[in-house]
């Protein structure tokens, strides 16, 4: 099937801007054209309570926005990395993301606003996240969480920070997460796969631009070989926490998560894959464009609840 009727008149709308490409301009300028991110994820929905925040981090004090759904009651939690290339974005723009997930899902989300490259590259960023984790699970009880169902998710360069919590968590046995949630994640830098080619441009997401982001979070040659940097780059996948992955259609990451569902898979690691017909990249935050980000906020949640429920 094509491109969804509602993200045909979004990229035209985007194209007809005349904005430059991420590569075209400095990065201030760059963050500074996306502040409208905020209205393209839609309204904001009712929820019980939304806390802002600061924590330790381990270079500096973190944002986060603690998402509860309702009062009182001790619920699972999702700790979420926003998408972004690692260098763009923030909490605003994931505000409504954030609530439906956690209207939806019944548990808590944990977002956190970590820093980002080039000014701090890897591996400062996943660090942050990881230091977000930790701090979670070692506050469930004050935080009304249940320790034994604490799960990390994130889009695109969140779903790559994501999974290398995912690895750090089993290798460290700091804490066992019941889940991870990978939304078309960028696990693999070499990006030599079909999507790249197919999906290069007119989509939103260049393969152009993926990879002047993957230059500006790997600031040495042998980050690309680290796995908390580039995931794909591991050299185990068993024993990793059971993952949900979920794909564009029209991404250049579309083989990015299609191949790295197939690693943990043939790794033993049960593994949840769906591919979404007629979306684009960056569509789990674009609400306020697009209905089908809510079908999937609802099917995330739903997943992650089967999981729990096991």
């Amino acid at each position: 099937m094509g491109l969804k009727p509602e993200l045909v008149a979004f990229l035209q709308a985007r194209s007809e801007s005349g904005l430059p490409e991420v590569w075209q301009a400095p990065v201030s300028t760059i963050r500074k054209n996306l502040e409208n991110r905020a209205v393209q994820s839609g309204e904001p929905e009712k929820i019980y309570e939304v806390i802002h925040r600061y924590i330790p981090g381990p270079t500096a004090d973190l944002p986060v926005r603690i998402y509860r759904p309702v009062k009182g009651a001790v619920l699972p939690a999702l700790v979420f990395f926003h998408g972004g290339g690692w260098v763009l974005n923030n909490l605003d723009s994931y505000e409504q993301a954030m609530r439906s997930l956690a209207n939806k899902g019944q548990f808590v989300v944990v977002a956190v606003n970590y820093q980002k490259a080039p000014e701090l590259p890897f591996p400062i960023p996943f660090d942050d996240c990881y230091a977000t984790l930790l701090w979670v699970a070692a506050n469930s009880q004050s935080l009304g969480i249940e320790p034994t169902q604490i799960g990390v998710g994130g889009d695109s360069a969140g779903g790559n920070l994501a999974a290398a919590v995912a690895l750090k968590a089993r290798d460290t046995a700091d804490v066992s997460l019941a889940y991870q949630l990978l939304i078309y994640p960028c696990n693999d830098n070499d990006m030599n796969y079909d999507s790249a080619y197919n999906n290069a441009t007119g989509y939103g997401l260049s393969t152009q631009a993926m990879k002047w982001f993957w230059q500006q979070y790997l600031s040495k040659k042998s980050d690309a070989k680290n796995p908390y940097a580039v995931p794909a780059a591991a050299k185990d996948f068993s024993n990793l926490a059971p993952a949900i992955i979920t794909t564009a259609e029209f991404d250049p990451l579309l083989d990015d998560g299609y191949i790295y569902a197939e690693l943990l898979r043939k790794s033993g690691v049960q593994t949840a894959y769906r591919e979404y017909d007629g979306m684009i990249h960056g569509y789990f935050s674009l609400a306020g464009i697009t209905p089908e980000a809510n079908v999937l906020h609802q099917h995330v949640a739903d997943e992650i609840n089967a999981l729990l429920a096991r």
